[in-house]
């Protein structure tokens, strides 16, 4: 009846709850939450933005292989010593079978991707630090990983770009693991004095003896913005002085501010910042 066409619905007795089929029908990953600021946004918009909040402009953790696709040149990159694995020198129990789990985890078979490419048409040799696998954490094969990169980048007479996200040595393997802290030190020095021009990029957390060696030994030591950069944390460090440190200490800004640091540079804005290196740098040859 025409009453019944424009007389208002009645109002639902009880809110609906979505069943656990709805529930399953919502793509998982499909939204991300920004640790930061707490807002929520489309994932495929914060892979857009190189995964920096659209509200805050905070820098998300990147895997290693983002990380190439954003900086260079499409179908350029070749990847170095991909079949290097790690063993267990000290017969740590249960250490193979971590590996094993971050190998699945990350899709690599260690910590570092190590390879040759392009940037905007510049040659180089790139490091990144991958914190999927073991938290980024330095062992052998990772320092001879990145030493091969050096090598690499000498024996082509190109630039060496690193990225660094790690939380410092790897305990599993004792000794050996600090060795690498010597052995990446020397070949960045023998790297330097043949006029190679050396780049590192810290990300978050460049921590530990990743942070005491050729994390910065760089010709540019650069960082993205809220970086935690340090070798002890800061509790141990309160607890040695007996005294409070500054609320933004290591922190990448806090670097900057203190020396430490060339520039605190966005992932929006870092290839058009490092093809302008590179392109001070080549046109001469650095080697020239």
């Amino acid at each position: 009846m025409l009453k019944d066409l424009f007389s208002k619905p009645k109002k639902k007795k009880y809110a609906t709850i979505p069943s656990e089929r709805d529930k399953q029908d919502i793509p998982e990953g499909i939204m991300s939450k920004c640790p930061n600021c707490k807002k929520i946004m489309y994932t495929k918009e914060l892979d857009k933005n190189l995964k920096v909040c659209l509200h805050c402009s905070y820098h998300h953790p990147m895997a290693s292989f983002e990380r190439v696709e954003s900086l260079v040149d499409a179908g350029s990159f070749v990847e170095l010593d991909s079949e290097m694995v790690t063993v267990n020198p000290l017969d740590f129990p249960g250490y193979l079978e971590k590996v094993e789990q971050d190998k699945l985890k990350a899709g690599l078979n260690e910590a570092v991707l190590t390879g040759t490419g392009k940037i905007r048409g510049n040659d180089v040799v790139l490091a990144i630090m991958d914190s999927r696998f073991r938290m980024g954490s330095m062992g052998s094969v990772v320092g001879e990983k990145i030493t091969r990169a050096i090598e690499k980048a000498d024996e082509l007479k190109v630039p060496f770009i690193i990225f660094t996200a790690s939380g410092g040595a790897r305990m599993q393997e004792g000794v050996i693991s600090l060795m690498q802290m010597a052995k990446t030190s020397a070949a960045l020095k023998m790297f330097s004095s043949h006029g190679g021009l050396i780049i590192s990029v810290m990300t978050h957390p460049t921590t530990g003896g990743v942070s005491a060696s050729f994390a910065s030994l760089g010709d540019y030591n650069l960082a993205e913005p809220g970086a935690l950069i340090g070798f002890a944390g800061r509790r141990i460090i309160e607890q040695t002085i007996r005294e409070d440190l500054p609320e933004d200490f290591q922190t990448a800004e806090f670097l900057l501010k203190h020396g430490q640091l060339d520039a605190v540079i966005s992932r929006l804005d870092l290839k058009d910042k490092l093809t302008n290196i590179l392109d001070i740098h080549i046109p001469g040859g650095v080697w020239k």
